[in-house]
């Protein structure tokens, strides 16, 4: 049974065993707020009323009115310091009764010193009733004990020491007064079955966005447990071997970042590093899609250019893409590890390398085309050797570094990446990762896209 089957008919009396104890708490938290308000309200309007004493009331009654309306809003003034310093109690709603009797009660007795059931400021306590039942989002039951107390209290002050009086005015007075109280009872009642319809979608819509960030949450764990966490690779007997440090750090939504190292049996070595447009479970998938395919390319063949996997892929991606009905397309470049050099294809960030015997940073711009987009990319990807020497550092790195934005709207860009790159250079690649890193996080202070931090260098 759903929480929204828990409602019982139009009236919404009944509640769910699961949320009722969270509704009381709920409930007693908006009646505490809102006694704030009332008893904020009386400490102003009931010593303004004072106004209206002084010229209907005469004049040897206006000691003993002012001195009334100063006790009570004394009393009022206290009570409100006392619920603005205290937390939401279960019996918080008896400062609402207790309004009601000073208030009410102060009322009463300015009409027995008027003369009774005839006096006309018995409209006072019909304001009272409206003010706190109306304020007061409390149960009905609350609002007839309320209201019951107002009546109680004029009917027997001005019984006992009103005088002599008419029957008609009492009825009159009492009949007005007790159609306010029903009024009011009625419109707490609606408004009470609001607030738990209200409670209970928004308990339901707390179930979904829980559910949905739950999914979400474990769809970036899956992300993030498909990296790779080799820290070298390719160490033969001739050379050829890099040390390794990676970083992804996901933004607030399933992302598109990708990166692989791989290394097959037959001896080969690939990096491959890219970017699916847009966030979402939708690039999330397409990026595993990505890795999936290079993947079982790479290790059932031998042999295979860079720019022969991108042409491959681009085919599975491709009609992937279609069949989600999606619209997005991929970066992507594909790195063959070899000895001395590495082999490079497919259009993506540049490649920055840290020349050791130069100390400088080489820039190498990336060639090709989108992954996903047309069908066929051949005439579009060529293989690029770029030689690799002891000591160089290969930094590779998707569009969340350089495009990372600071308060004023400048981007990190690629040329503080380069200074940040000569400034690290001289560390253990997993330093490097990190301290750069650590000048992005410092320099954007929000994150608004993944990133992606691949160093690798050569040692031997």
């Amino acid at each position: 049974m759903t929480i929204m089957n828990g409602i019982h008919g139009e009236s919404g009396d009944a509640l769910p065993e699961i949320v009722t104890a969270d509704f009381e708490a709920y409930l007693t938290t908006i009646i505490h707020q809102w006694l704030k308000t009332l008893t904020g309200l009386g400490f102003t309007l009931v010593p303004f009323f004072f106004i209206l004493d002084y010229v209907t009331a005469p004049r040897e009654l206006a000691f003993r009115f002012g001195l009334y309306r100063l006790i009570c809003t004394g009393i009022l003034l206290l009570q409100y310091l006392l619920i603005r310093n205290t937390k939401p109690a279960k019996l918080s709603y008896l400062h609402g009764y207790f309004v009601s009797f000073n208030v009410g009660g102060v009322i009463a007795l300015m009409t027995v010193d008027l003369g009774g059931f005839g006096s006309p400021y018995y409209a006072g306590l019909n304001l009272v009733m409206i003010a706190v039942n109306m304020l007061l989002p409390w149960k009905p039951i609350h609002s007839i004990v309320n209201s019951s107390i107002i009546l109680v209290t004029y009917t027997f002050l001005n019984a006992v020491w009103g005088g002599a009086f008419i029957a008609s005015d009492l009825a009159n007075h009492l009949f007005f007064m007790s159609a306010t109280a029903v009024i009011a009872v009625s419109i707490n009642w609606v408004r009470l079955n609001l607030i738990k319809k209200e409670f209970l979608l928004r308990s339901e819509l707390k179930k979904a966005r829980d559910a949905l960030w739950g999914e979400m949450e474990i769809a970036k764990r899956i992300q993030t447990a498909l990296l790779p966490s080799r820290s070298r690779i390719g160490c033969q007997e001739d050379g050829g071997c890099f040390d390794i440090a990676s970083l992804l750090v996901p933004a607030a939504e399933v992302g598109g970042d990708y990166f692989d190292i791989i290394e097959t049996s037959k001896g080969e070595r690939w990096i491959t590093i890219g970017d699916v447009s847009g966030h979402g479970v939708e690039s999330g998938l397409i990026m595993m899609m990505t890795q999936t395919s290079i993947s079982t390319i790479v290790h059932n063949t031998a042999g295979y250019k860079p720019s022969v996997i991108l042409n491959a892929i681009n085919t599975v991606i491709k009609e992937n893409i279609s069949r989600l009905g999606a619209d997005h397309y991929m970066s992507v470049t594909v790195i063959r590890l070899n000895q001395d050099n590495m082999l490079v294809a497919g259009l993506h960030q540049d490649i920055l390398i840290y020349r050791a015997s130069l100390k400088k940073v080489e820039v190498v711009p990336t060639k090709g085309t989108w992954i996903g987009i047309v069908d066929r990319i051949k005439e579009y990807t060529e293989d690029m050797t770029v030689p690799v020497e002891v000591g160089d550092i290969i930094l590779l790195f998707t569009d969340g570094v350089t495009e990372a934005t600071n308060e004023k709207g400048a981007m990190y860009g690629q040329d503080r990446l380069k200074l940040a790159l000569i400034h690290y250079a001289e560390l253990p690649v997993s330093d490097i990762v990190n301290k750069i890193f650590q000048d992005i996080s410092g320099f954007s202070r929000r994150q608004y896209d993944d990133i992606t931090l691949f160093v690798m260098r050569r040692d031997s």
